[in-house]
């Protein structure tokens, strides 16, 4: 038997799009020969990886067997190429960060600009998505790290607990709850009673949201949910409602007079951030390095 990753990334390009034609834009190949190539790797592992459902390949339960296995063996060689292409570990060269919203737009550019030098021209590629999107990336070593607003009890991540971020609750400085004077303490009945505007599930920020506020707030009343914080900080600035987000994202705002950050009974809201990488990862000088950088960096 002799399989090629050539093979393996023909396999990869047609799991991940359900059809030759569709992979064979992916690899650069005809679609001849990418059927030609997968009907080859079927033939050397003398058993079907896909279920043939119409003109749709859908994965069956032995491409499902190998798929990671083929995720990790690609990764491991493209590594070993990046490791003989540039020696320099501070280099960013080929490296792939997931990010979690509010980190991803908020922190990563500051993170990025004093980790790598300016003149380099190469910067990591990134992926910005909801926590539980960075964390089915990871898990599919899709990214090389994660940055999280949230821990996972994904057995195949290693978890590294990292900086930690206060969340603040805010409203239009003519919203009602404040009945004219931004000083007052907001009483608990009326935090119970306002309208909130919040991430979607899926998102660190709302599954904190919904861990800190609904012991206190049990009938938390959304009247939105929005897929960034740019979005949810922006609809509370217009007054439609209250907001529970990190300080870094609404400090502008409030800076503006745009938003009023509430004085409430409820204690602190805090949280941690995590660094986060698959188990099976490969940690290249590159990869260490910034994950050395990004323990040691204060904001």
């Amino acid at each position: 038997m002799h399989l090629t990753l050539r093979q393996l990334q023909i396999f990869l390009a047609v799991a991940q799009t359900g059809s030759t034609t569709a992979a064979a834009a992916l690899v650069a190949l005809s679609q001849s020969a990418t059927s030609a190539a997968l009907n080859e790797l079927e033939s050397q592992l003398a058993l079907r990886l896909f279920d043939r459902v119409g003109k749709k390949l859908i994965l069956n339960d032995s491409g499902r067997v190998l798929l990671p296995q083929a995720r990790q063996l690609l990764d491991a060689a493209a590594h070993i190429e990046q490791q003989f292409q540039v020696s320099d570990p501070l280099s960013a060269a080929g490296l792939r960060i997931g990010a979690s919203t509010t980190i991803g737009s908020y922190l990563l550019p500051a993170i990025f600009a004093a980790a790598f030098s300016r003149a380099a021209r190469a910067y990591p590629r990134v992926t910005i998505a909801n926590t539980a999107q960075i964390v089915t990336a990871i898990s599919n070593v899709e990214v090389d790290l994660g940055l999280l607003e949230g821990p996972t009890d994904d057995p195949d991540l290693v978890l590294l607990p990292w900086i930690d971020d206060e969340l603040v609750i805010v409203a239009a400085p003519d919203h009602p709850i404040l009945s004219g004077d931004t000083g007052s303490t907001i009483a608990i009945d009326a935090l119970q009673a306002a309208g909130w505007l919040l991430r979607e599930s899926g998102s660190g920020t709302r599954e904190t949201v919904d861990q800190a506020l609904r012991p206190h707030l049990p009938g938390l009343r959304s009247v939105g949910e929005f897929g960034n914080s740019e979005a949810v900080k922006h609809g509370a600035a217009e007054g439609l409602g209250l907001a529970c987000l990190s300080r870094c994202v609404v400090s502008d705002l409030i800076g503006l007079g745009r938003l009023v950050e509430l004085r409430t009974a409820l204690p602190v809201l805090r949280r941690q951030f995590y660094l986060a990488h698959s188990r099976h990862k490969i940690l290249s000088p590159r990869l260490r390095h910034f994950l050395t950088f990004c323990q040691g960096w204060v904001r």
